[in-house]
């Protein structure tokens, strides 16, 4: 029987949880608290900073989720190679991670497109403003889909981590039922 992955997995787990929860709680809270700010500039530039701070750690959750997915599937080569729905599994998850990771970065693009345009303001954070430029208007309207796709997308890569999880039961059972057999 394979030894335990606690490290790869742990990592694996508390980085996607920080990439989920920091981008809902950016585009709940933190866009939400910038947009009540009373001059229409502060909106933008408050919001801005607040993502700024928040770039290097959600950088890190990335790294830190994609280091222990690659040990999880180091560790669990043999499972893979006879199991054709985790194989499967880890497959769609691989594709969905790099949907995620860029949605991620298409979302810091347009976020630095609207800190250039700070000083326009806006009615949100992603709601532009009556004199909002074209280009701060696109990189708003495309921003209000993109805070949302991210906790979408990781979301999932939650869900099919927990599908996964439930797809080592059988043979985590099945290896404790032969091994009390030989006892």
């Amino acid at each position: 029987m394979a030894g335990r992955n606690t490290l790869v997995r742990s990592m694996h787990d508390l980085g996607l949880a920080a990439w989920f929860g920091g981008s809902l709680m950016g585009a709940v809270g933190l866009n939400g608290a910038a947009a009540e700010a009373k001059n229409p500039q502060e909106r933008l530039s408050l919001s801005s900073a607040g993502w700024e701070k928040w770039a290097p750690v959600q950088l890190g959750a990335i790294l830190v989720h994609g280091i222990g997915g690659i040990g999880l599937i180091v560790g669990n080569k043999g499972r893979l190679a006879v199991q054709g729905e985790s194989r499967a599994n880890t497959a769609v998850k691989l594709v969905f991670t790099g949907i995620a990771g860029a949605v991620t970065l298409y979302a810091g693009v347009l976020g630095a497109r609207i800190k250039n345009h700070a000083d326009e303001g806006g009615r949100g954070v992603t709601e532009p403003g009556a004199g909002a430029s074209a280009e701060l208007a696109s990189a708003q309207q495309r921003q209000k889909v993109m805070q949302w796709a991210i906790p979408a997308a990781t979301a999932l890569l939650v869900i099919l981590g927990a599908q996964q999880g439930e797809q080592q039961r059988p043979i985590a059972g099945f290896l404790n039922s032969a091994l009390k057999k030989k006892r």
